[in-house]
């Protein structure tokens, strides 16, 4: 009876017409002393059951996102001739690294309703974990231009090659100032703006050799790493005092 049902329910339910199969260039990222950034390759291909359709055709949007954190947004404001903090809003959370890559320009591959939903823009990412008070939008602004400009968050509209609607790919450029962590890759197909099928997979980050260790180890056991420091400036000093008196004589 169990099986009858199963194989019912098999029947009743249809099959996706359209699925998203995809692949990475590489699904770690090392982060050493001599990073300076790197790239990730994405591609992938429209599994489909049905033919191509001619009048409505797929797009692909793509979000790679980084560990979200906690974070203040200040208003510095002139007064009386010095620079000082005014307002602020709390953000809960907010993305450290937020990519997104279209096939096409952002009202066609996407409706509001849809990047509501799925929190797919940089705003609604980070608006949809932030503080929701009147005036915010001014402070999520004012922090995506920020991080922007570091290379943090990237809008690339049409930057994802969509052949024949079937085979796509794209690159994500990451910056040397990428935080440790897992790193979240989304990818939605869509069709009129409306999303038709997603898939989801994880870039691992993470800091090896002395990198690692001094991180792990300023977490782990905050004394000792303090201790450590401590006793490295004290040798560098000593070294440069001593360096400068042999000079001297």
């Amino acid at each position: 009876m169990l099986r009858a049902l199963i194989l019912s329910v098999l029947f009743v339910l249809p099959a996706k017409a359209e699925e998203v199969v995809v692949g990475l260039s590489q699904n770690r990222v090392a982060i050493t002393t001599n990073f300076d950034g790197s790239e990730i390759l994405i591609f992938g291909a429209v599994k489909r059951e049905t033919a191509i359709s001619e009048d409505e055709p797929l797009e692909v949007v793509i979000a790679v996102a980084g560990p979200s954190e906690p974070l203040t947004v200040r208003r510095k404001e002139k007064r009386y001739g010095i620079w000082i903090n005014t307002d602020a809003v709390e953000v809960d959370q907010a993305p450290s690294f937020y990519a997104v890559a279209t096939s096409g320009p952002w009202t066609t591959v996407l409706k509001d309703i849809e990047d509501l939903r799925h929190h797919v823009s940089i705003s609604r990412a980070i608006r949809s974990v932030g503080a929701e008070i009147e005036g915010s939008e001014a402070f999520t602004q004012a922090l995506i231009r920020i991080r922007e400009a570091k290379g943090l968050y990237q809008t690339n509209i049409g930057a994802v090659d969509l052949s024949e609607q079937t085979l796509f790919n794209t690159s994500i450029q990451l910056p040397a100032n990428l935080t440790e962590g897992d790193y979240k890759a989304r990818f939605f197909l869509t069709r009129g703006g409306n999303v038709v099928d997603t898939f989801e997979t994880e870039i691992a980050v993470q800091k090896v050799g002395l990198e690692r260790f001094l991180f792990r180890l300023s977490r782990d056991k905050p004394l000792i790493y303090g201790l450590m420091s401590l006793a490295i400036a004290i040798a560098a000093g000593w070294g440069a005092s001593a360096a400068f008196r042999l000079l001297r004589n």
